[in-house]
This record gives structure tokens, C-alpha cells and sequence, in this order.
């Protein structure tokens, strides 16, 4: 450990509130980089110790921090205070997040672009979250470097925001060690728990207009009507802005709403085939964990989810519903081909290991020293 030299600070404040992809990536990450680097290198705000186990419907820190936090924040974006200089006094470099408008001037700030779904897809995002991006383009452009958690994403961001190329690094996120290590007694308790006794097609994700969920019912509608009574859809995530059309969709298929942590990985083994048709993602975690799963996997063929799948699983048309529906019905009808995805994907999914990437990361913060 005492060969890291940096005093890193994490902006962990998206594990205060309710939050998918940027709240999995910070709580894994953080805890890889600390384990890797130690504590007296890298520190999160809010301090790791206070920490409960990863929840995305809430706060994973107790009242005091979350409101500690919080209320932080709010003076940061919202008065001449100059909190964030005060958080980063013993930092050499302040990670901030997407939520802070004014990073500290006294250290080096970096940051990580996740994704850069707001500006290429507007109209499927709210209008609080189109604000948020718009601020946050102005911390990446005035911060010292940038992670990006895929090469699609990091091109966007220099096509998009004009950022040079050499200013970001490219880091894969990782996979929770949960979803290569899944034991069958998991798996059948998932099953009894969720009464889970036919095969079915799994998705995961928030309910939200980017996810394509429309396109995906469409595609399962249209299979013969025995493949159906084989084959249950299953839906599990929460409700986020979803249209009232879709939501109401959900009472023909299986719809499990928000699932906890610990019945993500065995609820993904459990499945016969994962379907992700988004429209855009800046890595795609449910796919990666599929893959690590064993779970044969159809994809969008856009954004960075080629790049994550390479060929372990199949590419369609998001926007083409017979693109997807023949996609099911070739794996769902062929177990050989179900077979052949499911040892690809085990096999890639070994790309996407979480130390992997915090080395990398401390690479990318000792670096922006040098």
C-alpha cells in the first residue's frame, strides 16, 4: 500500500439518494480502490464506514450522513460557501460526482462520464436530469482528467462536449463477484420466493422510457402462442419515469418491482435468456452481469453494449421489433445456442473484473499528479 502516493477523495454523494448504474459503480469501486490502495489513500464523502450494504431505492448510509451529506451538497451548489474546498483540504486530487455544481479550486478534480444518454437522447430523460447533465458538462470541462466507463462513451463525450481525447481515460467498470460465484441453493430460492416455475426471459432495470421496454413486450407478444405458455417474461426494477402505457403492461407479464442486492445475481442464473434492448447505455451492468451469470444474452446492437458483449451474446436492432423477436425465438427454441452464448459470456465477462479496474484507476489518479 505504501507505494500509492496520492491522497484521493471520492464524492460519494449518488449513495445518498435513489440511484442504478452511478450508485453500483461508486460503491464497488470505492470499496476495490480502498482494499487495493488503503484507506489512508483513498477516503470516500460520506466516510466507507458508515456505510449499509447497497440499496438503489435509498440512502445506504444511516440518517445522520445521508442528511449530513445532503445538506452539504445544497450549501456547495447553492451558496458562496466553499464546502467543497473545505472536503478536499488533505486531497491532492477530488473525484466529484454529477450532483456537485462547484468541485473545489485547490485540488485536481476529476470525474467519470457514465454515460452520455441525455444529450444524444434528450426526450427519454426528465427535465431535472437534462439539468443536472448540463451542469455537470461544465464540471468535465474545467476538471483535470476523466475516467470513461467505455471507449463509446469517452467518443461521445469528446463528439459531444468538444473534450480533448487525451483528457479522458478509458476504464471498464467491473462485475460484483456475487454474479460469478452463484450457488444453486440461491437459484432455487429465488425460484420458491418469486414462484419462478417456468423458464423465463429475464430483463432488469429501472422502468424508464431509455430501457425500451415497449419494444421488448412487443417482441414477446409476437412469439407463437406455445413458446409463451413455455417461456414466461419477467420484469424486475423499479418504476422510474416511466409512460403510464408501460407501466400498465406490466400486470400481462411477471413484474417483481425493485429487487434487493443480495437476489440480483441467483434471479439472472435463474433465467434461460437475459433480454437488454436499451436504446443507450455508457456500460450497460445488467448485461455484464448476465454474462458473468451464464445467462445467454440479447443485446442492442448501439452505444457501448457491442463493446461489453463482443460476441457473447446476440445484437439486434433496439428499435426493430422483429429483429428482436427472432433474436428470442432462436435461443429460446435452441438450447445449443443457449449453451454456446452462456460459456462466451463467462469467458468475457472475466474482462470486466473489479480489480481490475481499481488498479487502473489508481494508474489514472497517480497520473494526473505526474
Amino acid at each position: 500500500m505504501a507505494q500509492w502516493s496520492v491522497r484521493i477523495l471520492i464524492d460519494a454523494v449518488p449513495l445518498l439518494v435513489r440511484s442504478a448504474g452511478i450508485k453500483s459503480y461508486l460503491y464497488y469501486w470505492i470499496q476495490h480502490l480502498t482494499r487495493l490502495a488503503g484507506a489512508d489513500t483513498v477516503r470516500a464523502e460520506p466516510p466507507v464506514e458508515s456505510w449499509e450494504g447497497l440499496r438503489h431505492d435509498r440512502s445506504i448510509a444511516g440518517a445522520w450522513r445521508t442528511f449530513r451529506g445532503l445538506g452539504g451538497l445544497a450549501l456547495s451548489n447553492y451558496t458562496p460557501l466553499p464546502v467543497s474546498d473545505w472536503l478536499a483540504r488533505r486531497a491532492d486530487v477530488f473525484h466529484t460526482c454529477n450532483l456537485r455544481a462547484r468541485p473545489p479550486r485547490r485540488a485536481r478534480t476529476t470525474a467519470t462520464i457514465h454515460d452520455m444518454t441525455c444529450w444524444l437522447v434528450p426526450e427519454l430523460h426528465s427535465a431535472p436530469n437534462l439539468r443536472a447533465e448540463r451542469r455537470f458538462a461544465e464540471v468535465l470541462r474545467r476538471a483535470d482528467a476523466a475516467i470513461a466507463v467505455s471507449q463509446s462513451t469517452k467518443d461521445d463525450a469528446v463528439r459531444v462536449l468538444g473534450l480533448r481525447p487525451e483528457k479522458i481515460s478509458v476504464i471498464h467498470s467491473g462485475i460484483p463477484l456475487a454474479f460469478f460465484e452463484i450457488r444453486a441453493e440461491d437459484i432455487g430460492r429465488v425460484r420458491r420466493q418469486y414462484r419462478l416455475e417456468r423458464p423465463f426471459v429475464l430483463f432488469v432495470g429501472t422502468i424508464e422510457p431509455r430501457k425500451n421496454l415497449d419494444t421488448l413486450l412487443d417482441a414477446y407478444e409476437l412469439l407463437p402462442s406455445s413458446t409463451r405458455e413455455e417461456f414466461e417474461m419477467v420484469i424486475a426494477g423499479p418504476v422510474g419515469w416511466a409512460d403510464p402505457k408501460t407501466t400498465a403492461r406490466l400486470s400481462r407479464v411477471r413484474y417483481l418491482g425493485y429487487l434487493p442486492e443480495a437476489d440480483v445475481a441467483p434471479l439472472t442464473a435463474a433465467a434461460a435468456v437475459f433480454a437488454f434492448p436499451s436504446l443507450y447505455e455508457g456500460f450497460g451492468f445488467p448485461l455484464a452481469q448476465a454474462l458473468a451469470a451464464g445467462v445467454p444474452a440479447i443485446t442492442s446492437n448501439v452505444s457501448s453494449l457491442p463493446e461489453v458483449a463482443g460476441d457473447a451474446a446476440l445484437l439486434v436492432d433496439p428499435r426493430s421489433t422483429a429483429e428482436l423477436r427472432d433474436a428470442l425465438s432462436r435461443l429460446l427454441l435452441s438450447p445449443e445456442t443457449r449453451a454456446r452464448l452462456a460459456a462466451r459470456g463467462r469467458q468475457r465477462a472475466e474482462s470486466f473484473r473489479w480489480e481490475a479496474c481499481a488498479a487502473a484507476s489508481l494508474r489514472f489518479f497517480e497520473s494526473v499528479l505526474s
